[in-house]
């Protein structure tokens, strides 16, 4: 019998988001000895890079932050990030010190008015003044190449903003046909396998076919999921069952 995980958000209870919202105008040095270390009970694990502590933030609805982008590109392709996917320089993807991973955060340039769309999947920059490291095709798509670093506004995605209008929209991007990304090949029949080993246990096994215009990819995906915040739960069956690349994209 196939495992079916079709998971259903539920409301939270009051007295658990006042006391997120309490814990996030917090602000320290070192992690606080209250915060739980597991990410279990809603927090992620705090880390510490160049002696200075930094705790990643448990939502990011609502967030909204300006200063310094900049973009790192070929001396990192190919090399993991920090939620454990390859890097690729000509995907929309970058890299951020506190928001969650798997987070899609609007950039616009302040500097020539361009913008674009990218997901969370890596931490940094640790450059004093720096907010957002940008792919180098995200950085190319705003125009940040060429000088390396610009002003930016970053958004993240549980609000549309109209450019020019001053006028916020609410938008739920936690709502919406999530699914689980297990596998990227070249060579489509290894795609297969896998897609058929997947078929015997879950529901929803398919391949996602991606061309960057140098090389075509077959992505292996798995399940579905209604509600961003449960998908974590959804993760953790499929590394339990030894697919410890999985993460979650939305379709």
């Amino acid at each position: 019998m196939k495992v079916e995980i079709n998971l259903i958000g539920r409301k939270h209870f009051i007295l658990w988001v006042l006391a997120v919202l309490f814990l996030c105008s917090c602000s320290t040095a070192r992690p606080p000895s209250n915060i739980p270390r597991s990410g279990t009970s809603g927090y992620p694990r705090p880390y510490q890079v160049l002696g200075k502590w930094y705790q990643p933030v448990p939502d990011s609805k609502g967030y909204r932050e300006k200063g310094i982008a900049s973009w790192y590109g070929a001396d990192f392709h190919g090399k993991k990030t920090s939620n454990g996917e390859i890097y690729n320089m000509h995907e929309m993807t970058a890299a951020h010190k506190t928001l969650p991973l798997g987070t899609r955060v609007k950039v616009f340039n302040l500097d020539n008015n361009k913008e674009t769309e990218v997901r969370i999947n890596d931490r940094g920059p640790f450059v004093n003044g720096r907010i957002i490291d940008l792919s180098y095709e995200a950085a190319r798509m705003i125009g940040v190449v060429g000088p390396g670093t610009a002003q930016v506004e970053i958004i993240a995605l549980g609000q549309e903003i109209t450019p020019g209008a001053g006028k916020i929209v609410p938008v739920d991007y936690y709502s919406g046909n999530f699914t689980f990304q297990v596998g990227a090949f070249i060579d489509r029949n290894n795609a297969e396998r896998l897609r058929a080993k997947l078929d015997q246990k879950y529901r929803n096994a398919h391949i996602m076919v991606y061309d960057n215009g140098e090389t075509v990819y077959y992505r292996v995906r798995v399940g579905n999921c209604q509600d961003l915040n449960k998908t974590a739960e959804y993760e953790e069956i499929l590394r339990k069952d030894r697919y410890t690349d999985v993460f979650t994209v939305a379709e």
